[in-house]
């Protein structure tokens, strides 16, 4: 599925829970946030969403890298990176 693809399913995602398998393997899992044109921004399921933080761990089955403001994430997630976008059921999270 092309980059272009997964921005429109995203956009018409935000505020929902997904999970979003990587071409390298990893799975991340969250709420839609946001959507650029180029990367789309998850917030951990079930976390606290304030304050300044480095996200270079995984915790609970997100992993982000980077310092940033906010959500403890900073770059998101690459749209040409994707290989799988799924939505998950409300009642998962």
């Amino acid at each position: 599925m092309s980059g272009n693809c997964y921005y429109n399913r995203c956009r018409g995602g935000v505020g929902k829970p997904v999970e979003v398998r990587l071409h390298d393997g990893r799975i991340q899992r969250g709420i839609i946030d946001r959507v650029s044109s180029d990367r789309v921004y998850l917030r951990p399921l079930g976390k606290n969403y304030g304050g300044y933080g480095y996200a270079g761990r995984c915790r609970g089955g997100f992993c982000g890298g980077g310092w940033g403001w906010g959500w403890g994430f900073g770059a998101g997630i690459a749209l040409g990176a994707i290989a799988s976008l799924f939505f998950l059921p409300l009642f998962f999270w």
